[in-house]
């Protein structure tokens, strides 16, 4: 599985920005997929993950209220949609993806990060300016 995310850019607080992870390679439905993003000087955070087909999706609690997540599994795109953009939004955000046997142990994987990912798309910069 190869992923390519789009999408990122410079906007001022309370914008909006809606970022894509385009999957290539099959079975893109039966992936686990989620968002991560590292800011300047800090470590890679978790930001969310969707289940594969229609299952649950799970927010850090940062982004709550304000970023939504969804899937077109016709498309193999996953995409995340940023709303309401603050300064500590600032990063490079990555799309991920996890397989595993049951969808809790996917969620729970991609949830962890690190060693819970099989595949890592190549990050996208989003700068938010107050």
């Amino acid at each position: 599985v190869q992923l390519q995310a789009s999408g990122g850019g410079l906007v001022q607080a309370g914008d909006s920005l809606r970022l894509s992870c385009a999957a290539s390679g099959q079975a893109f439905s039966q992936y686990a997929m989620g968002w991560f993003r590292q800011a300047p000087g800090k470590e890679r955070e978790f930001v969310v993950a969707i289940s594969r087909n229609d299952g649950p999706i799970t927010y850090a609690d940062s982004v709550k209220g304000r970023f939504t997540c969804s899937r077109d599994n016709l498309k193999n795109t996953v995409y995340l949609q940023m709303n309401s953009l603050k300064p500590e939004d600032t990063a490079v955000y990555y799309c991920a993806a996890t397989f595993r046997r049951t969808r809790e142990g996917a969620m729970a994987a991609m949830a962890s990060g690190g060693d819970g990912i099989d595949y890592w798309g190549q990050g996208t910069l989003v700068t938010v300016s107050s």
